[in-house]
């Protein structure tokens, strides 16, 4: 396969599929990249003005390669039997039946692109893990994909880094490369040749080979950290708001430590995502399966914590407003699990207003970019009733203005800069008095609010004293 032409097909268009074979397509217009998926709306999608996901950067990027060299189609059996690469970014979701539900990855939809491309493929293939998986899948894929024997095949991991709001960016300057593989000579080829792709745009030192299995544990560790870090500094400021501390400068004092710095150091109702959650629990899993007890519940602790901080919240909110939110009207500000991004998932707003629901709390919601029937699904999962039977208590609003009118108090629960612009004092005029805010995120001047009239409340903050209920 060396010195033979490349050409990448990627099973999957979502998340990490669509960007990722983006940037590759714009950087490397000699190499041909079809985007394949058998959801046939989603493909119409990525072919159309408005794309399925929101990222910024995104649009252009795809616009500028599509018809060029980047192509998303339906045709799934066309698309592997044509490449030298195959990237497959399907969905590996929690388990939510059987051995490991709540915990362990479902590689239901691994197993199937594997067994479709087992079936299909006539020549030898480099296919590479792109989604997120336990340590030792490679292994057992590559036995499905050889049990075929119709060719050969180097399954490499390459996992990905990308935050969403920066997406774009990761990719464009990527921390690193992570490529595992085989310790082979065919594995070494292999690295190789997925390596000449990269090289096109990143440097040699930023692109690191590994054996496959560190590769895919690298992954969950990486995540894992990353949401200690946040998991963290929320512990502190419960401490905080206790003591009378603020969150902010005792962050800003760990921060200015070289050997900690400043990243992922923002306190908050709590992180969400795709990622965290499921990778860290995919590592309890792993630890627990491994007979390593203590690893996997210190671990599943900064899962517990992120939960606990979102029942602070609101429960915050619940005595701030005397106790009972019953009949209230509430603005939540914010649905996207963060800022620059149109994705739901494990989003903090989810749980917070699925409590105020449980309180009986009359919900207006505003988000600049999640569509509406996302916020009806996600409150349909995870309540378990009807949109008709939600919209008792939820409206979904077009504005922060409109969120706001007669409401009792304001909830931010996604850092969108929109909200850093907003005129607070005419907002404050249309509310009922006292007037609450609830900074979930931290975003807010609080000082400026208080002067306009409200009754702030910020994690990690000392708190509003003016009525003696925040």
């Amino acid at each position: 396969m060396n010195g033979e032409e490349i050409k990448i097909c990627c099973i999957g268009a979502g998340y990490v599929g669509g960007p990722t074979m983006a940037k590759i397509a714009e950087k490397c217009p000699e190499i041909v990249v079809t985007i394949v998926d058998i959801s046939a709306a989603r493909i119409e999608q990525w072919n159309s003005d408005v794309l399925p996901i929101y990222e910024p950067g995104l649009d252009d990027v795809v616009k500028k390669c599509r018809g060029r060299n980047l192509f998303f189609t339906e045709e799934v059996d066309k698309g592997i039997r044509e490449a030298t690469i195959i990237f497959v970014a399907v969905n590996t979701p929690t388990k939510k039946i059987g051995i490991g539900a709540g915990r362990a990855a479902d590689l239901t939809y691994w197993e199937l692109a594997a067994r479709r491309i087992a079936a299909v493929a006539d020549t030898p293939k480099i296919v590479v893990e792109k989604s997120t998986v336990p340590i030792k899948t490679a292994e057992a894929i590559s036995s499905v994909l050889h049990a075929a024997g119709r060719t050969s095949f180097s399954v490499l991991s390459n996992p990905e880094f990308l935050a969403e709001g920066t997406a774009m960016d990761d990719l464009e300057h990527p921390d690193r490369v992570l490529i595992g593989g085989p310790l082979t000579e065919a594995g070494a080829t292999a690295i190789e040749r997925l390596s000449q792709v990269y090289a096109h745009w990143v440097p040699q030192e930023r692109i690191i080979k590994t054996n496959v299995w560190s590769s895919e544990l690298s992954k969950l560790v990486a995540n894992s950290f990353l949401a200690q870090r946040v998991s963290s500094i929320n512990a502190v400021s419960a401490i905080c708001e206790a003591s009378g501390a603020d969150v902010d400068e005792v962050a800003r004092a760990v921060g200015m430590d070289t050997r900690i710095g400043h990243k992922f150091l923002k306190a908050s109702v709590g992180f969400g995502g795709s990622c965290f959650q499921k990778d860290i629990l995919n590592l309890v899993y792993l630890c627990q399966s491994m007979g390593l007890s203590e690893v996997a519940e210190y671990f599943h602790w900064v899962v517990k914590m992120n939960d606990l901080q979102k029942e602070r919240f609101v429960s915050r909110i619940i005595h701030g407003l005397f106790n009972t939110v019953t009949g209230k009207r509430i603005a939540l500000l914010g649905f996207a699990f963060k800022k620059d991004t149109g994705d739901t998932r494990e989003s903090a707003a989810i749980e917070v207003c699925q409590r105020l629901m449980q309180e009986r709390a009359e919900i207006a919601i505003y988000d600049p970019k999640v569509e509406h029937e996302q916020i009806w699904y996600d409150l349909s999962e995870v309540t378990g009733l009807e949109q008709s039977q939600i919209e008792k208590y939820v409206k979904i609003e077009g504005s922060v203005q409109a969120a706001a009118k007669d409401a009792h108090a304001l909830v931010v629960t996604t850092e969108w800069d929109e909200f850093k612009t907003v005129d607070y004092r005419k907002v404050y005029q249309q509310m009922s008095k006292p007037a609450f805010l609830f900074d979930g995120r931290n975003i807010l001047d609080r000082e400026e609010l208080h002067s306009i009239g409200f009754v702030t409340y910020s994690i990690g903050k000392p708190l509003d004293t003016k009525l003696n209920t925040v």
